[in-house]
């Protein structure tokens, strides 16, 4: 493996200020710049301002809303912040790539394939929702580290779904965070800005990530416009207040009907439905809730449900309002459509499976036929690599 390091000439940009820890990485830059017969090599002294020459890496929409800021930064050619502008993305099994990809091709920018970041010579490295951790040597490749956008207040929500926590949870505020990289961990390096925003009632983690993507990007630009001040700024993360925002998997959507409450339903509704459809089990049939809504008042004082026990994963279907009533652990939820080997409306599930099931068990009490709690094998845990730049 041959690390290119360069070489920190006069004053060091970070990390050097009284009173302030150094910077390991500008430690090991002097150590290198004062050992006999260190001569540099390429790019020897370290830019001190803008034009900046970035290596992005990033996946997803949100990482896309970065990239797009950063490029239209490269483009704009009087203000001079980027002179140099390259991806890094991971493999996707969609011929067109994930999000990021998608716009770099559009944009013909240069694109690696983790593992591969190319060789090229940078002066930061900026990461947004990439998902891998980099190692110490990939880090030390850059005179100014490698910047993350991170889409919320840190330390809360450090990890890799930190948008889908905060509506899962009812956060009434979010933010993004810029700080540095560390190697090994994520999420845990200096902070070198960091904004909130109310989270509007009801938001989905779609229409949250919108926001946020932009701040983050609008964020991001800001700290590149004075990086060595922001970085010689930036302060530790506060040892109080950690939450962690561990990946979402299928059974993350099984909904549990004795444990959870129509709230905490409807956020994980809106959390992960557009992500992963909340899931249940009806007579041994796996069922994908599709469309989920909140029920009326004036339907709960139904007399059709005013005299029913209140069972949690009862299922009534409610003519009226052409909705299926499913009872929780503490009130109703409604639900206009749902999956069950293709796609059907309330009415279609009551014609084709609820009524005929009633018909069948004439005798049947309706607690025999609810949704009941949809239990997954979990899966087994891979080892997390670390991938050094060769």
């Amino acid at each position: 493996m041959r690390v290119l390091v360069r070489c920190c000439c006069g004053p060091l940009p970070v990390g050097g200020g009284a009173g302030r820890r150094p910077n390991p990485r500008w430690r090991a830059l002097a150590r290198l710049s004062a050992a006999p017969g260190w001569e540099g090599g390429q790019g020897a002294r370290v830019r001190e301002k803008p034009p900046w020459r970035v290596l992005f890496f990033g996946t997803d929409q949100f990482a896309r809303e970065t990239l797009r800021a950063l490029h239209a930064a490269r483009e704009n050619k009087e203000e001079e912040l980027i002179e140099k502008l390259e991806v890094v993305t991971v493999p996707s099994p969609s011929p067109k790539g994930l999000p990021v990809k998608q716009y770099a091709v559009q944009s013909q920018l240069p694109v690696y394939e983790w593992p591969d970041v190319g060789s090229g010579e940078y002066d930061v490295g900026v990461v947004a929702s990439f998902g891998r951790l980099l190692s110490e040597a990939l880090i030390l490749k850059f005179p100014y580290g490698i910047l993350n956008v991170h889409p919320s207040c840190l330390p809360r929500w450090r990890g890799p779904a930190p948008i889908i926590h905060t509506i899962l949870h009812g956060d009434t505020v979010a933010g993004v965070t810029i700080m540095q990289i560390k190697p090994k961990r994520f999420d845990v390096g200096p902070i070198l800005k960091q904004e909130t925003v109310p989270v509007p009632p009801k938001s989905t983690s779609k229409e949250l990530e919108a926001v946020l993507s932009r701040l983050g990007a609008n964020m991001l630009i800001s700290v590149l416009k004075n990086l060595p001040e922001s970085l010689n700024n930036g302060r530790q993360q506060p040892a109080e207040g950690v939450t962690h925002a561990p990946k979402i998997s299928a059974a993350t959507s099984c909904i549990k009907w004795e444990e959870q409450t129509s709230e905490q339903i409807f956020r994980l509704y809106r959390a992960v439905g557009n992500i992963i459809p909340l899931q249940t089990l009806w007579m041994d049939n796996t069922i994908k809730l599709l469309d989920l809504v909140e029920v009326d008042s004036s339907i709960l004082s139904d007399s059709k449900l005013t005299g029913q026990a209140v069972i949690p994963g009862l299922v009534i279907y409610h003519k009226q309002s052409q909705i299926l009533l499913v009872c929780c652990k503490d009130d109703w939820i409604g639900v206009r459509s749902l999956m069950l080997k293709k796609t059907l409306t309330a009415t279609d599930f009551y014609n084709g499976y609820l009524h005929p099931w009633y018909q069948k068990n004439s005798q049947a009490q309706p607690s025999q036929c609810k949704f009941q709690t949809l239990r997954l094998p979990p899966k087994k845990k891979q080892k997390k690599k670390i991938v050094a730049m060769q």
